[in-house]
C-alpha cells in the first residue's frame, strides 16, 4: 500500500512509531532500509527523514556504518526518567487544579467513573486506556505547552518499554486510589495537594514495575 501525504516523512514516521509502539519493530532491531522503502512503496529520502525524527524522540538509535536499530529501554533508563516524569506530571496536576471548572470537573468525574468500573471487574485493557485519558485530561487543563511537550516526549520512550506494571499484586486497586487521590485533592482545589498525589502515583508506578520483574525473574531461575 503506498504512502501518500503532503509530508511523506512525517507520515512515515508515524507508520513506523505506531509499529514500534505495537512491538512490530522489535527493541533492538534492525531497520533494513530497503526493506522499509519497498514495503512502504517509498524512496530513501523520505524514509532517512523519517528515521532522522524518530532518532530526535529517542526511539530509534543511529550507528555510523551500521545504520538504526530500535532503541532498548533498560531498567537504567527506567529509573532516571520516572522521578523526571513524576515531576512533570506533578506539575501538570498542579496547574489542571488552579485551571480547572466545574465543567471540567464534572468530565473528570466520568472519567473516573469508568476507570472505577474497570479496576472492580478487572479489565486491565480497558483500566489503562481510561489511565490514559485521564492523564491527558491532566496535561490538557494544565495548558501548558512546554509541559505538554516535554512530558509527551518522555511517554514516548516509557512506551518502548511496554510496561505491564498493573500486573503487580494488588496494583490495580492500588493505582485506582491513588487516582481517586489526586481527584480528590482536584475538586478541593488543593494544587499542591494534587500535585503531590501524582507525582506519588507515578513514582508507585516503578515501584511496580520493579516487583513485576522480581516475579518474572524468579519465575526463570525456578
Amino acid at each position: 500500500m503506498r504512502l501518500v501525504s503532503n509530508s511523506l516523512h512525517d507520515e512515515v514516521a508515524s507508520r513506523l512509531r505506531e509499529e514500534i509502539f505495537a512491538g512490530k519493530l522489535a527493541p533492538g532491531s534492525f531497520l533494513d532500509e530497503v526493506a522499509l522503502c519497498e514495503r512502504l512503496a517509498i524512496s530513501r529520502t523520505p524514509l532517512r527523514e523519517a528515521l532522522k525524527v524518530l532518532v530526535a524522540e529517542g526511539l530509534l538509535r543511529h550507528e555510523p556504518r551500521r545504520g538504526c536499530f530500535v532503541a532498548e529501554v533498560t531498567a537504567r533508563d527506567l529509573d532516571e526518567i520516572f522521578p523526571v516524569i513524576a515531576l512533570l506530571e506533578g506539575r501538570a496536576a498542579h496547574e489542571a487544579t488552579r485551571h480547572a471548572s466545574a465543567a471540567d470537573v464534572a468530565a473528570l468525574e466520568v472519567l473516573h467513573q469508568r476507570l472505577q468500573a474497570h479496576a472492580a471487574a478487572g479489565r486491565i485493557t480497558e483500566y489503562y486506556e481510561a489511565n490514559h485519558a485521564i492523564h491527558e485530561a491532566f496535561i490538557t487543563l494544565a495548558d501548558n505547552r512546554w509541559l505538554a511537550q516535554v512530558i509527551g516526549d518522555l511517554r514516548k520512550i516509557l512506551r518502548l518499554a511496554r510496561l505491564q506494571q498493573l500486573h503487580a499484586p494488588g496494583r490495580l486497586q492500588q493505582s485506582l486510589a491513588e487516582h481517586l487521590a489526586v481527584f480528590a485533592a482536584l475538586k478541593a482545589q488543593d494544587c499542591d495537594a494534587a500535585e503531590e498525589a501524582m507525582r506519588t502515583h507515578l513514582l508507585r508506578q516503578r515501584e511496580a514495575l520493579r516487583d513485576v520483574a522480581r516475579t518474572q525473574q524468579s519465575r526463570l531461575t525456578r
